[in-house]
């Protein structure tokens, strides 16, 4: 750990965040671990999975 992080840690300690933003945090990380648990159950619906060959950019000639 270098001086920057102990510096922003200190800074958190000294001024945390709000209630309003925990909150917020914590919901976000509630719905990403909500969608990962129903891919992972095999729950996630077929039209929404990604296709893998539709990620690769255009073929150059």
């Amino acid at each position: 750990m270098n001086l920057t992080w102990l510096m922003r840690a200190a800074h958190w300690v000294r001024h945390p965040p709000s209630m309003g933003r925990v909150i917020l945090v914590a919901v976000v990380v509630a719905i990403c671990l909500a969608i990962v648990g129903i891919e992972w159950l095999g729950l996630w619906p077929e039209a929404l999975t990604m296709d893998p060959k539709a990620q690769r950019g255009p073929r150059l000639p």
